[in-house]
């Protein structure tokens, strides 16, 4: 018990970080990953099978880049602010889900063409953000205390 700080040593401690947001974060890193690869699976699929217009298909697939790199930003920066109990690390977790749940509804609703399994995939998607905002936002109140 020698590594303890010397600080907090014979103090308790209260640990103020969401073990459900964690969890959520954890598991979204998991099935956006997966939803990444089913996706461009799909738009190979839909480029080989449906009359797909090149510029369509073009700016979609940028769209489907941009939004995985938002959401590694986003995920980053909600682990972080869970963990080290930083409130604007969690802000900005909140404020980047905005890009990426507007991305998430674009595919959802306005792409040239929508698959079944996308409006599956895409509202599992949704729920999970809806989710980790309702739980980001009662962690960030929790902070601000």
């Amino acid at each position: 018990m020698a590594d303890q700080n010397p600080r907090t040593k014979g103090k308790t401690v209260i640990v103020l970080s969401l073990l459900p947001l964690q969890i959520l974060l954890y598991l979204n890193a998991w099935y956006f990953g997966l939803f990444l690869i089913s996706e461009f699976l799909l738009y190979i699929y839909k480029w080989s099978i449906l009359p797909y217009p090149s510029q369509n298909i073009i700016g979609e697939v940028i769209l489907l880049f941009l939004l995985m790199v938002i959401e590694a930003a986003r995920l980053f920066f909600g682990t972080k602010g869970n963990l080290t109990e930083k409130v604007v690390h969690l802000g900005v977790s909140i404020a980047l889900l905005l890009p990426v749940l507007f991305g998430a509804l674009f595919l959802l609703l306005w792409q040239t063409y929508v698959l079944r399994v996308e409006v599956i995939f895409c509202s599992i998607l949704l729920v999970v953000f809806l989710l980790e905002a309702i739980f980001e936002v009662v962690t960030l109140v929790t902070f601000a205390r």
